[in-house]
């Protein structure tokens, strides 16, 4: 990723072609993250190339590595739920390509710039959401998108009119379009794309979830 030059901050580091290819985002949560391989597989056959792995999971910094030797260049692994700057800084020594979190702190979003590393944090009000994006945030997280909505984008473009905005929760796989079309740079998805898949679900049904959000993203990125 090459980071490029913001109004706001020094250096500011972009999204990766992987994301700006696929503009989604799966949000990763399971029992334990040994479960995370065979989803992610389905997810890749799906053309969803970007997972979020959350630390609400237990073993994903020792998963990790492991994933990332199995799936290569082909899958974008980042670390989610990051609560703190010593998380922030653990994720990317397991190899994390960015950094999600729910909150917005400016001293994590700092490890990421230091290290020249995607952050993503989330924020609700536009104060929270300034303040990440002018800490240096490849984008904010509109956490809980759901509450907002799509209209909520252009809203945050009157008075911040380059910040970048990532939507997660609450958002179905038919409302992604809405929000790609709003402006947002990706969507972030967990439990209407995944369904089932952690508890025994079928996983060829997630893959054809998948490459139906595909192709509703797909579609509204190319008539923006």
């Amino acid at each position: 990723m090459s980071p490029t030059q913001s109004s706001a901050v020094a250096v500011r580091t972009g999204p990766s072609q992987i994301l700006l290819n696929t503009r989604i985002i799966a949000v990763m949560r399971a029992p334990h993250a040994t479960s995370y391989a065979p989803v992610v597989e389905a997810l890749v056959e799906g053309g969803v190339l970007s997972v979020e792995l959350t630390l609400s999971t237990p073993g994903v910094f020792e998963e990790l590595p492991r994933l990332r030797e199995r799936f290569g260049e082909t899958v974008e692994f980042g670390v989610g739920t990051i609560t703190t700057p010593a998380e922030a800084v653990r994720a990317i020594e397991a190899g994390a390509k960015y950094l999600v979190t729910p909150l917005t702190d400016a001293d994590i979003v700092a490890v990421g710039v230091d290290r020249g590393v995607a952050v993503y944090p989330g924020g609700l009000t536009p104060t929270e959401l300034f303040a990440g994006w002018s800490a240096g945030a490849t984008a904010v997280k509109v956490f809980p998108a759901s509450v907002v909505g799509p209209g909520y984008v252009s809203m945050l473009r009157g008075p911040f009119p380059d910040i970048e905005v990532v939507p997660s929760g609450g958002i179905g796989i038919s409302d992604a379009a809405a929000w790609i079309r709003a402006g947002a740079l990706a969507v972030s998805l967990g439990g209407p794309l995944l369904g089932d898949a952690f508890h025994g679900g079928d996983r060829k049904q997630l893959t054809e979830r998948a490459v139906r959000l595909r192709g509703i993203v797909d579609e509204a990125q190319a008539a923006k």
